[in-house]
C-alpha cells in the first residue's frame, strides 16, 4: 500500500467539481516497472471512430477490463470487457484504498507518440450513475490533461500527469466540465493511461 502524505495531495479548488491529484503515487521504480508490464501484458486494440460523418482509426490503443458481463460504450464504440488480471488488480486495489470505492470496470488507453490524442468529452455516460467517480493513474510520458467549464468559460485548468500520478475527479464534475489530452508536436515517448470507473 501506498504511504502518502499530506503534501503528496492537490486539491483544486474549482466551481461544479471535486478534482484531486497525487503526483508520485507510484514511485518511481513501481511506476516504470507497471509500465513496462501493461505496454507488453496488456491486449491492445484500435477500434474505428465516425465524426462528422467520416470514420477514421481512433488516435490511440485501447483496451477494456472488468467485470463479467458489464460493457462499455463511448462514441459509438462498445467494447467488451477482458477479465481482470493480477497486474490490474494490483493497480486497482492500490487506488481504492484512496478512492474508498469499489470500481467494477478499468479503461486503458495508450498514447504511442504526441500524435495520439484524445478530444474534448466528458465521461457521462448513462451507465457510470449521476456523479461518477473517475480514477486515473498514469505511466510513462508526461502528457497536458485540459479541462474546461461547459459554461464558465474563463474557468479553465491544465495539469501535467506525470509518471506514476493519480487523478481523481468526482461529484459533480462530469455535468459541468470536459477534458481533453490534446496532440502535442513536442517528441515524446508513449504514455499509459488508466481511468477506473464502476458502471452501475
Amino acid at each position: 500500500m501506498n504511504s502518502l502524505f499530506p503534501k503528496d495531495k492537490i486539491v483544486f479548488s474549482l466551481p461544479d467539481a471535486e478534482i484531486e491529484y497525487y503526483a508520485g503515487f507510484f514511485e518511481n521504480e513501481r511506476a516504470h516497472e507497471l509500465f513496462e508490464k501493461l505496454k507488453t501484458e496488456i491486449p491492445w486494440q484500435q477500434d474505428y471512430i465516425t465524426v462528422f460523418g467520416k470514420t477514421h482509426p481512433q488516435p490511440r490503443l485501447t483496451a477494456l477490463f472488468g467485470n463479467e458481463g458489464k460493457p462499455y460504450g463511448y462514441s459509438d464504440i462498445i467494447m467488451q470487457p477482458h477479465a481482470w488480471n493480477p497486474l490490474l488488480m494490483f493497480i486497482k486495489n492500490e487506488i481504492e484504498e484512496v478512492c474508498h470505492a469499489n470500481f467494477t470496470t478499468v479503461l486503458l488507453n495508450q498514447y504511442r507518440d504526441g500524435r495520439d490524442s484524445n478530444g474534448w468529452h466528458a465521461d457521462n455516460e448513462k451507465e457510470l450513475g449521476r456523479n461518477p467517480i473517475i480514477a486515473s493513474v498514469s505511466f510513462g510520458a508526461e502528457r497536458a490533461f485540459h479541462l474546461q467549464h461547459n459554461t464558465l468559460k474563463e474557468q479553465k485548468l491544465k495539469i501535467t500527469l506525470e509518471h506514476g500520478s493519480l487523478l481523481i475527479m468526482k461529484g459533480t464534475t462530469q455535468h459541468f466540465w470536459k477534458h481533453q489530452i490534446p496532440k502535442t508536436t513536442k517528441e515524446i515517448g508513449p504514455r499509459i493511461n488508466l481511468t477506473f470507473r464502476i458502471i452501475k
